[in-house]
């Protein structure tokens, strides 16, 4: 048995570009750069995808000028090098079994969506990275059939593995056999006499004796970490078993549960620590996404002579990742993954690369992480890179680092767009990014990144509704936003193929920002919040950034290595800010759209938790809306600040043509697609005559 250290055997196989430990000084993270560039030059390992089965093949019809497509789905036989450079950053990946080449192997599965006739293809690979093992479909096939788009996914979660061959995909990748090390368990409101212990999967229980693990419960905890009533519940009175009221505590014993004597109190929070043991290497997933998608773009054919449907008709390489796969793209990209694994020197993987709703990495690269995870407690998906431009975290001590040090170097950089919205600034940890970890100035955006930041949205934005809904009867809550991101990001996919394809510069970055003010500590006086009755504050719902120290063994500007300390300490918080609103409550700043422009409510990017031990905290990723008052009367009767609806419009004619000239003004900026305009004015139309939210007449 391996017990996790700082010091693990064969730590010797990882090049000095892996190690970036706290309060390094400067001058280390040059040497790192040109220990980089040493290594570019010598590089002639070559591993790749070695054999490529497609399994199933189903039609899909479409009537544009590409005529009809067709699904592929089959899977990836591929090997990794673990003494090459490009692969050296994968955590573990020295202790992952080899095959008789000595090399590291996988087999992920893969869907690819293709016209029939690739003679009429567009030029565009567009790689989509599954959430979670979903298979992604974020613009709409008309939209990606319109440019001729060839639509590849490829499973990257390694602990989703393969079960079958219909439904979301999934990927075997090693394990690290014998590696045992601590993990941290959290049960939030339980209920019942037993728990199932979360993603336990990828940390396998390596001992039941309950004397090497600790269980507390706490009746609260703030978004600081600080905890109330801490209670250290005994190791004879809980137990790795199934309990049930015929087979009561200490129950039958289960590697996969949770028993605790007396049942779980649904008013507390739990936090166990134990023992895991072999864990993925979760890294590999990364490589695969890497070697697949630089296959379907570059090769001719699998070692067995299977051809590439694709060959010879790629001219460009999209991705795109959505919320936990765009999290996903950011580390991609971070460590160094934009570059094939090929004897090709520098070749690019990726042309252009869109992660969206991601506001920071997340666990993809580190011993026994759960990659599904957001940013609950503990998580590490924000300790380390959270930015573009090299920065030096003065905070955590850090070198100079960004999201692009390692593309530089290489010559891989894509061009960037970052789209997110309101739940990805109060929840998943955006704000740094953009300030640093002082939170006192604007970091500089490079020229090859735009960011786009859609006001008032809820993690990827609502469907665009003009229904009025009912006022949450809950002072405490706020009903759903249905204030959108989709149009705005399809109108967005289009300027990023022009981008890639044609040079031509995409709609200038528009997000909150320190240096203009509209980007402000998180509580209702600076950020001019509306004193509307009846409906909660924004003070208390911020999750923060916070200081964790994760131990000597974790390399925080890459996001990855292992954790020691656990759980983690607490070091301090660092400033996590907030859009500034105007006297609706709604946000000044980023990308407005139709609705937001001409709003019916208040649109927010929080939602407070309601009840429990996190209450008053930001939900997972919630948005919310305070309807306006229809008429001066109610405004009245309820004491609102907000102009009535009758009293902004006037009438429902007055309304319709001014929203008409905004969406034909965001037409122009390109911000939306005709075709878009046109449909959300007429959703407009028929929701609001419908509903007389206004006279047809002043």
């Amino acid at each position: 048995m391996r017990l996790a250290s700082a010091a693990t055997p064969g730590a010797a196989l990882l090049t000095p570009v892996t190690h970036f430990y706290r309060k390094l000084p400067f001058q280390h993270a040059l040497a790192v750069a040109a220990t980089m560039i040493g290594l570019v030059a010598t590089s002639a390992v070559d591993a790749r995808v070695t054999k490529i089965t497609f399994q199933t093949t189903t039609p899909v019809a479409n009537t544009g000028p590409v005529g009809p497509y067709e699904q592929l789905r089959g899977e990836a036989e591929g090997e990794l090098d673990p003494l090459d450079r490009r692969n050296a950053v994968i955590t573990d990946i020295q202790f992952a079994p080899r095959n008789a080449n000595g090399k590291v192997t996988y087999t992920t599965q893969f869907t690819l969506l293709k016209p029939v006739d690739m003679s009429k293809a567009g030029g565009i690979l567009m790689e989509l990275i599954p959430n979670r093992g979903g298979i992604a479909t974020p613009y709409g096939n008309d939209l990606l059939f319109a440019y001729g788009e060839v639509v590849l996914n490829v499973a990257w979660q390694g602990d989703i593995p393969i079960t079958d061959t219909t439904g979301d995909l999934g990927i075997n990748v090693p394990r690290a056999v014998g590696v045992v090390g601590p993990v941290w368990d959290r049960f939030i409101a339980p209920s019942g006499l037993q728990a199932n212990l979360p993603e336990v999967e990828g940390r396998l229980l390596a001992t039941m004796d309950t004397t090497q693990a600790k269980l507390i419960s706490f009746a609260s905890e703030t978004p600081e970490g600080v905890k109330t009533d801490v209670v250290q519940i005994p190791s004879t009175d809980f137990a790795f078993a199934s309990c049930t009221a015929a087979n009561p505590f200490p129950g039958t014993p289960s590697a996969t549960q949770l028993c605790v004597k007396g049942g779980f109190n649904n008013q507390r929070g739990y936090e166990l620590i134990r023992l895991a043991r072999d864990p993925y290497v979760l890294g590999v997933g990364e490589a695969a996404m890497r070697d697949v998608s630089s296959f379907f773009r570059y090769a001719a054919a699998d070692d067995f002579g299977t051809a590439n449907p694709l060959a010879g008709r790629i001219q460009i390489a999209l991705n795109f990742g959505n919320s936990q796969s765009g999290r996903l793209g950011k580390h991609f990209l971070n460590n160094g993954f934009n570059e094939d694994d090929s004897n090709t020197v520098g070749r690019i993987v990726f042309d252009g690369m869109n992660p969206n709703i991601a506001g920071m990495m997340g666990s993809f690269n580190i011993r026994f992480a759960k990659p599904g995870d957001i940013a609950e407690m503990y998580d590490p998906g924000a300790a380390g890179t959270l930015w573009w431009e090299d920065y030096a975290d003065p905070v955590r001590g850090t070198p100079a680092w960004g999201f692009l040090t390692r593309c530089r170097v290489t010559n891989t950089c894509p061009k960037i767009m970052e789209t997110y919205g309101g739940a990805d600034i109060w929840y998943s940890h955006a704000s740094p990014g953009i300030t640093g970890t002082l939170g006192n100035q604007d970091l500089p955006l490079p020229e090859n990144v735009r960011r786009y930041w859609h006001a008032g949205t809820a993690h990827g934005g609502g469907t665009p509704s003009w229904n009025l809904g009912a006022r949450s009867t809950d002072p405490l809550r706020n009903i759903g936003n249905p204030n959108g991101q989709r149009e705005t990001n399809r109108a967005l996919h289009v300027a990023m193929i022009e981008w890639v394809r044609n040079g031509t510069p995409p709609p200038p970055s528009a997000y909150p920002r320190v240096s203009d003010g509209t980007l402000v500590p998180a509580n209702s006086a600076a950020m001019g919040w509306p004193n509307i009755p009846g409906s909660p504050k924004p003070d208390g719902v911020m999750n923060p950034v916070l200081n964790y120290d994760y131990g000597a063994s974790f390399r925080y500007a890459e996001g990855s290595g292992v954790i020691s300390n656990v759980p983690p300490v607490i070091l301090g918080v660092i400033p996590t800010l907030a859009p500034k609103v105007d006297a609706d409550g709604n946000d000044v700043a980023g990308l407005r759209s139709l609705l937001h422009r001409m709003p019916l409510s208040t649109y927010t990017g929080w939602n407070p938790i309601a009840t429990g031990p996190l209450k008053g905290r930001e939900q997972s990723l919630a948005g919310g809306s305070i309807p306006f008052p229809r008429t001066a009367a109610e405004r009245i009767a309820l004491g609102d600040p907000r102009l009535s609806i009758v009293e902004r419009y006037g009438s429902l004619g007055n309304y319709l043509f001014q929203a008409s000239k905004i969406a034909k003004s965001l037409v122009a900026q390109r911000l939306l697609l005709p075709d878009d305009a046109t449909a959300l004015v007429n959703t407009m139309k028929t929701q609001m005559t419908s509903g007389g939210l206004l006279p047809l007449v002043p």
